[in-house]
């Protein structure tokens, strides 16, 4: 989101549920597209995650898909990420996450990909028609803060970072192009950067360079940054050494 002048985070508007949706169905087209130009080579390069090579990733993100368009597959993944999250004694996050992947562990990247290009209608579908009742349900959440979160929040913004950061991973592991523009990511970035900023409550001043990026303050003589916006997610998501306003972590 390139912007001429410097925005005060407390004027960016929070992200509401049907503007995540559209959101969402376009990121999982972007990262579809990308999907699709990828050689076989490709998708078996390491990603930023120890235990994902692209192929895994995106198993990842296509049972976290099926489980949005299946209230039964939703169930299901709970019950079992649970099991594994206690056995292992891992966040949930990561049980959930090895439940996704092993069971869709046959899958080539061609039968991959089709699965999930049907299944994204769906998703957005299922997420859309969540009841507003169900959505302000807390659940608890163990990693990588630990806190309650209203269900809608997961639904919403989680799982629309979680693509996006994805995406961007295959794109740094594979060399693929990352299309970013300022109506897309850059709106996704500055929702990180308003919560960023509701985290810490510091003041600052934050330039973030690239398509994506744009001026950012909050109060008086804090602390100034300059970074690229696609460097200033992965290092709040908790990815690399930070100091300072940095270290504060953004759930994604």
């Amino acid at each position: 989101m390139t912007h001429l002048t410097t925005i005060d985070v407390s004027t960016i508007p929070a992200v509401n549920h049907g503007e995540a949706m559209r959101l969402q169905e376009a990121e999982l087209k972007r990262a579809l597209e990308l999907l699709r130009t990828l050689g076989s080579e490709q998708w078996s390069k390491q990603t930023y995650c120890p235990d994902w090579e692209v192929r895994r990733m995106w198993l990842h993100v296509l049972g976290a898909c099926e489980a949005g368009a299946s209230i039964r597959e939703n169930a299901h993944q709970m019950r079992a990420g649970r099991k594994l999250s206690k056995k292992l004694g891992v966040p949930l996050e990561a049980g959930l996450s090895g439940v996704q992947v092993a069971e869709r562990e046959d899958l080539t990247p061609k039968e991959l990909l089709e699965q999930l290009e049907r299944t994204t209608p769906r998703t957005i579908k299922g997420r859309a028609r969540t009841p507003r009742p169900l959505r302000a349900l807390k659940i608890a959440i163990d990693g990588p803060v630990i806190e309650k979160w209203a269900l809608g929040y997961l639904i919403d913004i989680i799982y629309l970072r979680d693509v996006w950061m994805h995406r961007v991973d295959t794109a740094q592991a594979t060399g693929a192009d990352l299309v970013l523009t300022a109506d897309h990511d850059g709106r996704i970035v500055a929702d990180v950067v308003a919560e960023w900023a509701r985290r810490h409550g510091q003041p600052f001043n934050l330039e973030l360079t690239g398509t994506a990026g744009g001026s950012f303050k909050s109060g008086q003589a804090g602390e100034t940054i300059s970074i690229d916006a696609v460097e200033f997610c992965s290092l709040i998501a908790g990815r690399g050494n930070t100091s300072g306003l940095l270290a504060t972590i953004v759930p994604f």
